[in-house]
């Protein structure tokens, strides 16, 4: 019964990732549309993805902060409800620069969801089953990012691109009884270890901790470059329209996402059967991936959308099995006490990241075309593996 409900739990927020990246993937499913409304570049939405991820960035280490403070139930809750009234606002949104302070507050909202979710796997789940938790969660994330496009596209063909935001936004605030409700059955402790606990200080002196900063950097740029670029490209390199790009096409790489966690996972897993510390289990699966992602620098020259689409699966696959193992090694080297602020600072760099690179890649677009933008983010997992191999063997030496 007990693993049952703590399993109950991780699906919970697990539909949470689900909203979390419905209300975030609303724009970028529209972006050709709100880009001829507001007169928009391929510059400018990378400013508005910028604006976003600016807040999200900065948000992160103060959601991570208050979740590990007030606890996950009030903690989450407040994170949700404040998102879905940031994505619900977007609808109503008059010019370029409302467009952007709602994408801001959207971003700060949604800071909250990724430690959210850290914490809830440190607390319900032991460290062997913490990347296949993380697996699940990318399950939510992979639905939303495929109800989005064909939800959005669906909605704003009826009712228009305000309406979307508006309907889809207001998900978030059906969740927050359903997980008061779950909570209050799943008390937290459900066999999972409770870690190093050294405390943030001594996390923050830690050099694993900062690699493991750097390291999501690197790996990220190839999430954050299809995650909000997808639609954009398939219309401006393969001469698609909105429609045809989100109904066809852009719904399908997210499935591989899940499958990539669920690999991940499941790799880890294995390898690590028998082992006490499951980090070497991990670095392998890191490796592994890291190879995979080298297939993207053959994105921007396949000849139709449906070659290019399945080397963005593959992207996407890597890509995820990859991260899930990232994302519970702070809980593995940490401990639950310090969770949620743990993975915040994941969150907090994967925001820099995507405002920063979405922003220079809209101009190298603009500049030059799709292909120097992908062949940067995929050679750079290689690089994330390197700067982790590194600093874990260098912290073993000394020992």
């Amino acid at each position: 019964m007990r693993g049952r409900l703590r399993w109950a739990v991780i699906s919970v927020f697990a539909l949470a990732n689900a909203i979390n990246f419905l209300d975030r993937q609303i724009l970028a499913a529209l972006a050709p549309e709100l880009m001829a409304e507001f007169g928009l570049t391929a510059s400018g939405y990378g400013d508005v993805i910028l604006a976003f991820s600016v807040a999200y960035a900065a948000g992160a280490p103060a959601a991570g902060w208050l979740i590990d403070r007030v606890g996950l139930r009030w903690g989450s809750s407040l994170a949700v409800g404040f998102w879905s009234l940031a994505a619900m606002a977007t609808g109503w949104a008059g010019s370029a620069g409302a467009l952007m302070a709602c994408r801001a507050a959207l971003g700060l909202g949604e800071a909250g969801g990724v430690p959210a979710t850290g914490k809830a796997s440190a607390e319900y789940l032991p460290p062997r089953e913490r990347a296949l938790g993380s697996a699940v969660f990318q399950i939510g994330l992979t639905a939303g990012a495929i109800l989005a496009p064909v939800a959005a596209q669906t909605i704003a063909r009826l009712y228009g691109w305000r309406a979307a935001f508006v309907m889809l936004g207001a998900a978030g605030l059906v969740w927050i009884p359903l997980w008061l409700a779950v909570e209050r059955r799943a008390p937290a402790g459900g066999g999972a270890k409770r870690g190093g606990g050294e405390g943030a200080a001594g996390m923050l002196r830690d050099r694993r901790y900062w690699a493991l900063l750097a390291a999501n950097v690197l790996l990220m740029a190839v999430y954050s470059l299809w995650v909000n670029w997808t639609t954009v490209f398939l219309v401006r390199e393969h001469g698609l329209t909105q429609a045809e790009a989100n109904y066809h096409f852009a719904w399908i790489p997210p499935i591989f996402a899940t499958l990539g966690g669920l690999a991940g996972g499941w790799l880890t897993l294995r390898l690590s059967a028998g082992m006490e510390d499951v980090t070497p289990a991990r670095m392998r699966t890191i490796l592994l991936a890291s190879f995979l992602l080298l297939g993207g620098i053959f994105i921007p020259w396949m000849p139709q959308a449906g070659w290019a689409t399945a080397l963005i699966c593959l992207s996407f696959f890597a890509c995820v099995a990859s991260s899930v193992n990232i994302y519970a090694m702070p809980l593995d080297l940490f401990g639950a006490q310090r969770a949620a602020l743990a993975v915040s600072g994941l969150t907090a760099v994967y925001g820099a990241l995507q405002g920063v690179f979405s922003s220079v890649a809209g101009r190298v677009v603009d500049a030059y075309g799709f292909a120097p933008v992908c062949v940067a983010a995929a050679v750079m997992p290689m690089a994330s593996w390197g700067v982790l191999h590194l600093a874990l063997r260098r912290r073993e030496g000394m020992r």
